[in-house]
């Protein structure tokens, strides 16, 4: 291709603008990478992705990955981290662009058609708990990154991730696995033919004590069962799950009680704080596929709950109310929640003046009713004093459109837009906060995506998304824990707005990369509040940074890959304690690699480092950095037979999963002081398991 013409290609970025679409405009003339045969392979996306941080990961990849907790499926998504700061039946902390995303505010995630970011939670906004996850069903996690996607709406201004369940497995599946601190894990699995499709069930046992002093006696059951016919395109499925669990937590601790020999790394300040929590959900999801369209629809309803029970301060709160430590910090969290909504969506591909073009159109809705959801102060789980309880009704209905046109063979667009309603009602105990808030916001999506040569796509991308915040802070009026003082509510839905530019390409065969430079701005930002292990919405911030995804297919039995992500993560109004966001990771790399096919022999090395970062505004306290490998060997006996060992935390290093700054207050110490928090990465830990493919 002539230089000047390529250049002419390349400056039409400086001018056009981009969008997502749901389903792609069908061509055959643009230039496709070269497939890539192992067996981990990362999915082609060329002449389908609308920007250079989106992606699949097959199930295929995720299987070959040692994963401690379930969530960790998520750290295939280049940048995110996945960590905990108490016990690991706690919906997870995650990290990805700058976020401290607490337990999953501003990512959104979809489990087989069922939204899981929980808002107005009564933990945290946005809750998301993905210990109901069963890695081995999965059949892909589909990710987007920013805010420039129409079908995408509350918590995914930092990202989603579409976690879809298999329709049909290669054949039945039972696996026992067992390992240190009495870890214990059972699966039973298969997919046999019923009526004119498939019938998919699993069932998971589980038990974990951790390295904890405490015992952590986590316990869960789970299970799906999942009927489909046909494929995602053009078939129906109808899943149920159902997740029980229940456990004793280590939360974090103060990093003096570590240093003065109060408590060990693995120790606990008050050994009665965990939970209880279950979930039950029932979605189906329809597709058809014709010459010129394609049509979705999905619908869904679940029901959850929750009892968590933290101590992060200790004595703080009771020695300013009685003078002594005799009742604690204590606190509990609940609600009961049952939840429900609809998805549709139409696109049609047709042809204008000679030009492919894809119209398309959907339709959400989302109703939550929590009741109740509470805070309680509480001794040894036994409470003594509500703090709050609310009854809450949260409403949502959405609609985009967009339209997607192919110019030439090196040259589309996407042009869309995104309205969202929402209305809250709040029934409060205490009827000062009691009310009714609603809000709407119309958000529009550009973009634009070049194939300037062959196996290569460059991507320009503006959006603008949002968040809700929990309907409790829209209708406040007077702080609950004492009835008179004055408290601002807060906005309902948060504006973000973003901009992405972005490259895919197979520089060589079997090598394919992608490069994304970000920026994020939001006018609200949730900040984390020590003494109820909640987040508060703040100040305004701004986020930009780069990151750069790799996959090489080495050979036929050899693959590698390495994530690299930066970013700088600021306030973005003048306060004189500073500017920097606490929690926001700057730099972060995962790398690994696998081997399958090599003989009998098949296994993956994964390394993991998450820079240090501020823990408050004015960057005098800074957490330290970590650096985790994990390692799986696999042999197998037979065509039906494997045996697998886990290492996690390879090399022992003593690291923490997650820092914080704030003040606490340990007994016997007369006033309260600001240490940091922290709760220590798990040691170097083994699990074998056994898998039989009958």
């Amino acid at each position: 291709m002539p230089a000047a013409k390529t250049c002419a290609r390349l400056s039409g970025i400086l001018f056009l603008s981009y969008f997502l679409g749901v389903a792609p405009i069908r061509a055959d003339t643009h230039a496709l990478l070269s497939t890539i045969e192992v067996r981990a392979q990362k999915e082609d996306l060329s002449g389908q992705a609308t920007s250079g941080s989106e992606g699949i990961v097959s199930g295929q990849r995720l299987a070959s990955v040692p994963l401690s907790r379930p969530a960790e499926a998520l750290e295939m998504v280049p940048g995110l981290i996945v960590t905990q700061h108490a016990g690991d039946g706690k919906a997870n902390q995650y990290f990805l662009r700058g976020f401290n995303l607490d337990h999953g505010t501003d990512f959104a995630t979809w489990v087989g058609g069922v939204p899981v970011n929980m808002p107005t939670h009564a933990h945290g906004q946005g809750y998301t708990d993905l210990n109901f996850l069963i890695p081995e069903l999965v059949d892909r996690i589909r990710f987007r990154k920013g805010p420039y996607f129409a079908a995408e709406g509350d918590f995914s201004s930092a990202g989603v991730a579409r976690i879809d369940y298999l329709r049909r497995m290669d054949g039945p599946l039972a696996l026992v696995t067992a390992g240190q601190n009495a870890y214990a894990r059972t699966l039973l699995a298969d997919s046999p033919k019923f009526a004119q499709g498939h019938l998919l069930y699993a069932l998971e046992l589980f038990h974990n004590d951790g390295p904890w002093v405490v015992p952590e006696n986590y316990r869960k059951v789970n299970g799906v069962l999942r009927y489909s016919q046909g494929s995602g395109d053009d078939g129906f499925a109808v899943t149920g799950m159902a997740y029980r669990g229940r456990w004793t937590s280590t939360d974090q601790l103060a990093q003096r009680a570590i240093d003065d020999g109060r408590v060990g790394r693995y120790g606990t300040l008050d050994d009665s704080t965990g939970g209880e929590t279950f979930r039950y959900s029932l979605s189906a999801e329809w597709a058809r596929r014709v010459e010129n369209s394609q049509s979705t629809a999905s619908i869904w309803g679940l029901r959850s709950g929750l009892d968590l029970w933290s101590n992060f301060q200790y004595c703080l709160n009771d020695y300013a109310l009685t003078g002594t430590c005799a009742t604690g910090d204590q606190f509990k969290q609940s609600e009961r929640r049952v939840a429900g909504g609809f998805s549709v969506a139409q696109t049609y591909f047709s042809r204008w003046a000679g030009m492919e073009v894809a119209n398309a159109f959907g339709v959400d809705a989302r109703i939550d009713r929590i009741d109740p959801v509470g805070l309680q102060r509480t001794r040894r789980r036994e409470t003594w004093s509500t703090v709050r309880e609310d009854r809450v009704t949260q409403r949502s209905l959405s609609f985009w459109l967009q339209n997607e046109t192919r110019w030439s063979d090196w040259f589309r667009t996407q042009i869309g837009a995104r309205g969202d309603s929402y209305d809250f009602t709040v029934d409060a105990r205490l009827a000062a906060n009691s009310g009714q808030a609603a809000d709407r916001m119309l958000t529009p999506k550009v973009a634009l995506i070049l194939e300037p040569w062959q196996r290569t796509e460059v991507y320009l991308n503006y959006g603008q998304g949002f968040h809700s915040n929990d309907a409790r802070g829209t209708t406040i009026r007077v702080d609950p824990s004492d009835g008179v003082t004055p408290v601002a509510p807060v906005s309902p839905l948060v504006r973000t707005t973003g901009y992405e530019a972005g490259l895919r390409s197979e520089p060589l065969r079997g090598w394919q990369t992608t490069l994304a430079l970000w920026q994020l701005n939001m006018a609200s930002e949730l900040l984390f509040v020590g003494d109820a292990g909640t987040t508060e919405a703040s100040r305004p911030s701004r986020r930009y940074g780069v990151e750069w995804s790799n996959f090489y297919a080495a050979s036929s039995w050899l693959s590698l890959d390495a994530d690299f992500a930066w970013s700088h993560a600021r306030f973005s109004d003048s306060a004189a304690e500073g500017s920097h966001i606490p929690g926001a990771v700057a730099t972060t790399a995962n790398f690994g690699v696998t081997v399958d096919h090599l003989g009998p022999w098949f296994g993956a090395l994964r390394f993991r480092y998450i820079g240090p970062r501020p823990l408050n505004e004015s960057n005098s306290v800074r957490s330290g950095a970590s650096a985790l490998t994990n390692l799986r060997v696999g042999y197998r006996i037979d065509s039906r037979l494997q045996l697998v060992l886990e290492v996690f935390n390879v090399f022992d290093r003593e690291v923490n999963d997650i820092e914080y700054w704030y003040d606490s207050q340990l007994p016997g110490e007369r006033t309260a002081v600001s240490d940091r928090h922290v709760h220590s990465a798990e040691p170097r830990t083994a699990r074998l398991t056994l898998s039989w493919r009958f």
